[in-house]
């Protein structure tokens, strides 16, 4: 345990990166439009001069979008990243981020040329030393302030067009949080209390899968990057057929406080976490965006939920339906759509009849409802670390039907998807730049599986080997008192064979009692 906390404190001014990327957020890169940051292995913009990318214009898509978004030219994520920038490092190979640095998902390696295939694992499989070494990451993420990276807290125009940049300082963990809080957050079109609300660049359409997936695979890899540990992954919690919040032990993501059970107990080190980005009313009211400023204590009160929204936890049978609808998307492809294996999952369609717009919330919206807290409000459910075991898990879910069902890639649609969703549209607000389509691929060939995939054998070795391991820990011990004990036992059949010759000629009932106690003593 100690040299755990000893790692994380040493770690404490390890880089990190999301975005925007510090080097981009200055007067010249927001004037000029450009973010093509240097690489420092050879210090030329995108490392052009070692082949692992160019600076390039930006291309966006022109294909229209649905009608839910009526407007144009009023918010920074329309045509991302149009408004920022339109040029920014397009990467070669196995290379990826904004200056070209990193490595795709699944390659490792100096120059990005090793394929290996990560394992997300049930959170309950994991050992004693994986669930501290979990916790510690988390909050290692929480208490380190991103080196690469900042969060914008105004628009583009009260930015007056980026001559007076406005961004803040974040930790790695709540880059994550902004960069959800950002995504879904409503559109301001003018004025304190003028806003638009039926839109959302990662929720209740087809991009929502793509989405989460590629927000879990940059939060994997910003955490190995922070930790130096490239085989960490990131664990999900099985929820189907829970009882209950299994995962709110302080253990594991903190159990609640006897004093006051929509707050975390003090046991655990989430109780001291602060949350951000989390008053969306407020921010509406004003007309403004989050200032990345912190908002008081993470909330959770699970199973305190209103029970008219969600009544309990999904079922294994709900998601066993979830599965076997065979068309992505349908109709208008957003909250109300019938029959569509996304809006099901995400928990729009009836988990039962697969009918949209359902009067109560399923699959993945029921959990968040469920937490009755900080997860239960998009824009700050972000903060709070479950947020990345549910969306692990709804993933995995994802990847199960990629499988089962083998989509062409025309599955996803190229047009008329709510803004932010046509296939070529480049998620807001990563950077490096991702398409939805590219995503719509299997886990496999992003460089990672999920043990619940694995064939049958595959699964039970998996779901032995934390218990193999603590065996492993503790066998020198048992090894030691088994030596022990023999040795033990040895001594005193010696000393009883010594005694039985000294005293050959006596009976037993005459063997003195005295000296057999007096050799117990002495051993």
């Amino acid at each position: 345990m100690w040299s755990l906390i000893f790692f994380s404190l040493a770690l404490r001014l390890a880089p990190s990166c999301q975005q925007f990327p510090r080097l981009c957020a200055t007067p010249e890169a927001l004037r000029t439009k450009e973010c093509c940051p240097p690489w420092e292995g050879d210090g030329s913009a995108c490392g052009a001069s070692s082949g692992r990318g160019s600076c390039q214009d930006v291309e966006v898509p022109d294909q229209p979008d649905g009608p839910q978004y009526p407007f144009s030219g009023l918010d920074d994520r329309e045509r991302w990243p149009l408004v920022f920038y339109n040029r920014t490092c397009q990467c070669a190979g196995n290379f990826m981020g904004f200056n070209c640095a990193d490595c795709k998902f699944g390659y490792f390696g100096v120059n990005c040329n090793e394929r290996r295939e990560s394992l997300r694992r049930n959170i309950f499989h994991l050992s004693r030393t994986e669930r501290i070494r979990l916790v510690s990451y988390l909050n290692l993420a929480k208490r380190t302030v991103s080196r690469d990276y900042v969060v914008a807290t105004a628009t583009y125009r009260e930015m007056e067009n980026g001559s007076v940049p406005m961004f803040a300082d974040v930790s790695v963990y709540d880059v994550f949080v902004w960069m959800h809080y950002y995504v879904s957050r409503d559109a301001l079109i003018g004025g304190p209390g003028n806003v638009w609300t039926d839109v959302d660049f990662a929720h209740w359409a087809p991009a929502f899968l793509p989405w989460h997936r590629v927000y879990l695979l940059h939060w994997e890899h910003e955490i190995r990057k922070l930790t130096g540990d490239e085989s960490f992954t990131i664990p999900y919690w099985d929820w189907r057929d829970a009882q209950g919040c299994e995962v709110c032990i302080d253990e594991l993501m903190g159990g609640p406080s006897p004093q006051d059970p929509s707050l975390l107990s003090a046991g655990s080190v989430f109780s001291s976490w602060k949350v951000l980005c989390s008053r969306a009313a407020d921010y509406n009211s004003r007309g403004v965006l989050c200032d990345a400023t912190e908002e008081g204590p993470l909330h959770r009160h699970p199973g305190n939920q209103n029970r008219n929204v969600v009544q309990r936890l999904p079922t294994s049978a709900e998601v066993e339906f979830t599965l076997s609808l065979t068309n992505y998307d349908t109709g208008a492809m957003d909250r109300s759509s019938n029959m569509s294996f996304r809006n099901t999952l995400e928990g729009f369609g009836d988990p039962q009849t697969g009918l949209g717009s359902s009067s109560r919330m399923g699959m993945h919206a029921a959990i968040h409802v469920f937490m009755n807290g900080s997860m239960s409000s998009v824009q700050a459910s972000a903060n709070d670390p479950i947020f990345l075991l549910h969306h692990a898990f709804v993933d995995s879910i994802y990847e199960q039907w990629l499988r089962r069902h083998r989509p062409s890639p025309s599955q996803y649609p190229e047009s008329n998807a709510p803004i932010g969703h046509n296939s070529e549209y480049h998620m807001v607000p990563f950077l490096p730049l991702h398409r939805n389509k590219e995503y719509f691929i299997s886990s496999k060939d992003l460089g990672y599986e999920y043990s619940h995939l694995l064939d049958a054998n595959q699964r039970l070795a998996e779901s032995m080997r934390p218990y193999l391991e603590e065996l492993q820990d503790v066998w020198p011990w048992l090894l030691m008192a088994g030596l022990f004990g023999g040795i033990v036992t040895m001594a005193v059949t010696a000393a009883v064979l010594t005694a039985k010759r000294r005293y050959g000629g006596v009976g037993r009932s005459r063997f003195p009692t005295q000296t057999i106690e007096q050799l117990h003593r002495h051993l």
